[in-house]
């Protein structure tokens, strides 16, 4: 007869017992580690929950999952909102679903709307799934650059050329890292986060996080943070000031961001996610990196529909062409009040 699984919330004296467990699945990715939970909660200021599935004393999964608040979108449950990945991770069938139905019964609890779970695999087929998204991912290896196309190589050449220089740190670059950030995020129409967050990611995460900058002269014009998770260097954020764009200082950025991660022995470089055959996914398409399909499963009270909260959605079309006109200190002022609520 199988063991029994039981599902608990998961406090601070599970923590080592949790991110063990991790470590010790190749399905887990780096945000379910238990320091992104902190990351959330003073960021954000939202509450989590964690919950650990056993059977006869061993872990057998565990779910994170932020439980969120918002006047404009109303309560939601995500794991993981603000990152790419996050959902279930389980050693078998039965964690899995444990993990689920527990969750299920949070989310009701709290009068959440649906939960939404950020998987690579097709985890519970009974779910309603959305693939609009895919990663990007580059194996790295011997002579990366001769691997690389000729327009790539030629681009680094040109931002090189054109006195573009690439510094690499780490809280003594988030003001010129958030200048960038902020005015792409305002340009393309989309609040931004608080500087906050990529100084809780720096310090939670400290020799696996980094800045990188990329500056003319003493301006920056274009910026990345980079996340190592064992043999994987990720890059979650990144943007460039699009008036510069002609020098190719994105083709810097990234190249830096590759030789640091072949340097420290990572395997795999992870662009992030794109949506198929839009600009940022031919930019990482260029690199030879392929792309992996996501899945975001969902749980949706009441029969209710998948959520779409993309700028894409016709519903924000007109605040998108709104917050693109607004000053610049107006919109980093107000961008993090809002986009805490859209995960």
């Amino acid at each position: 007869m199988p063991a029994e699984t039981t599902v608990v919330l998961a406090g601070e004296s599970e923590r080592a017992e949790w991110d063990r467990y991790v470590a010790s699945q190749p399905d887990a990715t780096g945000y379910h580690e238990w320091a992104w939970r902190g990351v959330f909660e003073r960021t954000f200021g939202h509450r989590s929950v964690y919950l650990i599935a056993r059977a006869q004393g061993q872990v057998q999964g565990v779910l994170p999952v932020v439980d969120m608040r918002s006047r404009l979108f109303g309560r939601s449950m995500t794991s993981m909102p603000f990152v790419n990945y996050g959902g279930v991770v389980a050693s078998s069938e039965a964690a899995a679903r444990a993990l689920l139905d527990a969750a299920v019964v949070e989310a009701r609890a709290r009068g959440s709307s649906h939960i939404e779970l950020r998987h690579f695999v097709r985890r519970f087929d009974a779910l309603p799934v959305k693939q609009h998204k895919v990663t990007m991912r580059l194996p790295l290896g011997a002579g990366m650059w001769e691997r690389l196309d000729r327009k790539v190589r030629n681009q680094v050449r040109k931002a090189e050329k054109s006195q573009l220089v690439a510094t690499q740190g780490g809280v003594e670059l988030v003001e010129e890292f958030y200048r960038v950030f902020a005015r792409n995020m305002r340009d393309l129409g989309t609040p931004v986060y608080s500087r906050r967050l990529f100084e809780d990611v720096l310090a939670a995460f400290p020799g696996r996080a980094r800045l990188t900058v990329v500056r003319l002269g003493a301006v920056p014009v274009a910026a990345g943070l980079s996340y190592r998770t064992g043999p994987m260097t990720e890059v979650p954020w990144a943007s460039s000031v699009r008036d510069y764009n002609s020098l190719c200082p994105n083709h810097l950025l990234y190249w830096r961001i590759i030789e640091s991660a072949q340097a420290e022995g990572c395997e795999t470089m992870d662009f992030g996610r794109s949506t198929p055959d839009e600009g940022t996914y031919k930019f990482k398409e260029q690199w030879g990196a392929a792309p992996v399909p996501l899945y975001w499963e969902y749980w949706l009270r009441d029969g209710g529909q998948v959520p779409d909260h993309s700028p894409k959605n016709p519903k924000f079309r007109m605040a998108v062409a709104a917050w693109r006109k607004l000053p610049l200190p107006v919109a980093n002022l107000l961008g993090p009040h809002i986009v805490r609520s859209i995960p």
